[in-house]
């Protein structure tokens, strides 16, 4: 299995990539290299991220057959393989008659196969392309692992009463700047910032008859969320109420849905997310997912912190009890925020990762999903994408496709979600933004929670990304699913 709309059909041609039959002589070695130079986020609470200080391949039983790292044909000697610059999607091979386990198939590389640009992980351009430089192929049809059903709409009589000012930090610029470099929001502080007039404007507008649903779109969706935070304490200080109260007095649906999360401090906003996906009957593991498999180590040890101490509950200890087996295990890993964030490529490390990888799933009868997980939950990004790149030149197949043969369900999600955001993290997120609007009706929730979460990190390069995979702007596909004042509030966030 193929991820879905990987390689898509009809790909253009890629400048700077070989023509037909020079295949073998690009790209010359060396020409591209991986930034370096972040340090690892500090510890915290937690023991510090490891980096690449877990046991070599010999640490690992190798499946029969199976010849020791640098063995394979194919593989090329440690520090020997050109790093490609891009996001590398390749064919899924069937594993020929008579071709036991514990030995790679054999066959032809991908040399000359065309790839996107890469995603930056720091000191370069842009990772995101101008147009025509991303797959335009057709819709993939199916969200990887399926489609799970979320509600449309969530109650909001059950949404807390939080603080205006959170008790944990609230600088979500503490993301890697090696990982949001190149990349924008949509929403940026205003200019000329005044709390008390616009905590003056938005009294006129719930004040008297009716609501003036424009006036608070203008405020809300021009202001960043550091600028809301001043204008709620500007609010109580000036009229003696809370204006979360107000505004889910005066709106309903969806647009109240809207507002509150935009109101919301960022860490609270996923604490209260993963609260909301985790209590009632059933859990929401595609919400968990998206938050826990994508966030920096210090945003989740800031959301753990703020798990407890605004819902009085252990985050942990809620997803053990709402979840099972090797997803449980995934999730849980995830929690601890210890991700080594060292923006460094160990190329050895890699090769030698992409074979563990093979022995515990495609080189032997059965999964080794605990090789899985210890590899995909403590590897950096950029480490990720390495290995996905030395595994499709060992195996002849790419991690994605392996992942999807191995493993199902929520923990085949989860895995795949990991290994998305270290090829290209707005595709990811532009991906879910289609599925959530394809089909009859809007996954609603996932619509709000994606456009406010990413408007001040990288919904400009979503918006690209959204744009080259399915032919149509974000900005149309909203339009299309959704009305009202909802609508224009979401089209004043993502810019159009």
């Amino acid at each position: 299995m193929s991820y879905p709309g990987y390689p898509p059909t009809g790909y253009p041609a890629f400048p700077g990539y070989p023509p037909a039959g020079q295949e073998s002589s690009f790209p010359p070695p060396g020409q591209y290299s991986y930034p370096s130079g972040f340090p690892p986020v500090g510890g915290g609470a937690y023991p510090p991220a490891p980096s690449s200080g877990y046991p070599g391949a010999g640490g690992y039983p190798g499946a029969g057959g199976c010849p020791a790292p640098g063995g394979y044909p194919s593989a090329p000697q440690p520090g020997g393989a050109p790093s490609y610059p891009g996001v590398c999607f390749f064919f899924s091979l069937v594993l020929p008659p008579g071709q036991g386990f514990g030995a790679p198939p054999s066959g032809a590389g991908f040399s000359g196969y065309p790839q996107p640009p890469s995603q930056s992980y720091g000191g370069g351009p842009s990772q995101v392309p101008l147009p025509g430089g991303f797959p335009g192929g057709p819709m993939p049809s199916q969200y990887p692992g399926g489609q799970s059903p979320y509600p449309s709409q969530i109650n909001t009589e059950s949404l807390p009463s939080y603080p205006v000012s959170s008790p944990v930090s609230l600088d979500y610029s503490s993301e890697p700047a090696s990982m949001t470099q190149g990349t924008q929001g949509t929403i940026q502080p205003a200019a000329d910032f005044d709390a008390m007039r616009d905590a003056e404007i938005l009294r006129k507008a719930m004040k008297g008859f009716g609501t003036d649903e424009q006036a608070i779109v203008d405020v809300v969706a021009n202001r960043s969320n550091d600028q809301r935070q001043n204008i709620k304490a500007a609010f109580k200080t000036m009229y003696g109420k809370d204006l979360i109260k107000d505004l889910k007095s005066e709106l309903s649906g969806n647009m109240e849905e809207l507002i509150l999360a935009l109101f919301m401090p960022p860490t609270y906003y996923d604490a209260w997310s993963l609260q909301n996906a985790l209590k009632g009957v059933g859990t929401q593991e595609r919400v968990l997912i998206e938050i826990l498999c994508t966030r920096t180590n210090q945003e989740i040890r800031e959301i753990v912190r703020c798990y407890q101490s605004e819902f009085g509950r252990d985050l942990e200890k809620d997803i053990r009890s709402d979840t099972s087996g090797h997803f449980e295990r995934l999730l849980v890993s995830m929690c601890q925020g210890n991700r080594d964030e060292n923006q460094n490529v160990n190329h050895q490390l890699a090769q030698e990762d992409a074979q563990r990888l093979y022995q515990a799933g495609e080189g032997r009868l059965g999964t080794d999903e605990s090789c899985f997980n210890m590899i995909l939950a403590t590897r950096s990004f950029p480490q990720l994408k390495a290995t996905m790149e030395a595994y499709s030149r060992m195996a002849n197949r790419d991690l994605l496709s392996s992942v999807g043969r191995e493993f199902s369900g929520s923990v085949e999600s989860g895995l795949k979600t990991i290994l998305q955001c270290a090829l290209n993290r707005p595709a990811f997120f532009a991906e879910r933004l289609y599925y959530a609007m394809k089909g009859a009706g809007t996954d609603d929730s996932t619509l709000v929670r994606i456009v406010v979460t990413r408007s001040e990190i990288d919904l400009v390069q979503i918006k690209q990304m959204f744009s080259q995979m399915y032919q149509k702007t974000l900005g149309t596909r909203i339009a299309s699913d959704t009305s009202g004042d909802y609508r224009r509030l979401l089209l004043a966030i993502v810019g159009q």
